[in-house]
């Protein structure tokens, strides 16, 4: 699933009169991007979810021929739904009991998806997250063994702890903007249509194994800030 929803007010005035899903980096939008990455990869299945202008996005891939795949939208016109939300709408389009890919459209990263689906099984985890060193206002908590324990807002000074008990190490990372999730997800998401896909890994961590994936080798901008499109350059110039 490539969530492309969002209204890329970080974005700024590139997004005033288009999704940030289309803008482009050296030419090429974002989601296309993000699609031919996935489908070198071996990804035969997307999903999109669409809000801010999207009959634009829905256009662009049907101008596209939908990248000779499958490609589908799931439509959130009326209201956001957030990650979780938009999420929970979409998981009929899924393969019942296998885990799926989860991909923020305005991320540009060479990680391999099969290590971390390697990972994601050896670990026998429910989601697998992709994590980063790297300066921001939200961590994501680990323990020594790299299972998720909690959320902390530098800013606003707020700690969620899904595990009470003392870890020997507490790692704070980045979160990556790209997971692996496994269907048993389900059970831990809320009965309200809008929420965040954080609190649901969050509430599943109190029971189940979370973990991140780390690969400092890996290439990985955030293109949802205007000052990010242009050194995001380098990296689109590996895949096109």
């Amino acid at each position: 699933m490539i969530f492309a929803a969002g209204l890329g007010t970080r974005l700024m005035p590139l997004t005033k009169n288009r999704p940030k899903a289309l803008v482009t980096v050296n030419g090429t939008p974002l989601l296309e991007i993000a699609i031919e990455n996935l489908k070198a990869q071996g990804v035969t299945d997307i999903i999109i979810n669409v809000h801010h202008f999207a009959d634009q996005i829905i256009a662009f891939v049907k101008e596209k021929k939908f990248f000779d795949i499958n490609i589908e939208f799931s439509h959130e016109k009326k209201k956001l739904l957030n990650t979780g939300g938009g999420l929970k709408k979409a998981l009929p389009f899924f393969d019942v009991g296998k885990p799926f890919i989860i991909w923020n459209a305005d991320i540009i990263s060479t990680v391999d998806l099969g290590k971390m689906l390697e990972k994601h099984q050896k670990e026998n985890a429910i989601a697998t997250l992709l994590t980063r060193h790297r300066n921001t206002s939200r961590y994501l908590i680990f323990d020594e063994h790299n299972v998720l324990t909690g959320w902390a807002n530098m800013i606003e000074g707020k700690i969620k702890l899904s595990k009470l008990e003392k870890a020997k190490e507490r790692r704070l990372l980045a979160f990556g903007g790209i997971h692996i999730v496994s269907p048993e997800i389900v059970k831990y998401m809320p009965d309200e249509k809008v929420f965040s896909i954080i609190d649901v890994y969050l509430e599943a961590a109190k029971e189940e194994k979370l973990i991140g994936f780390l690969d400092n080798e890996i290439e990985w901008i955030d293109v949802g800030r205007v000052e990010n499109v242009e050194p995001a350059g380098s990296i689109v110039r590996k895949f096109f």
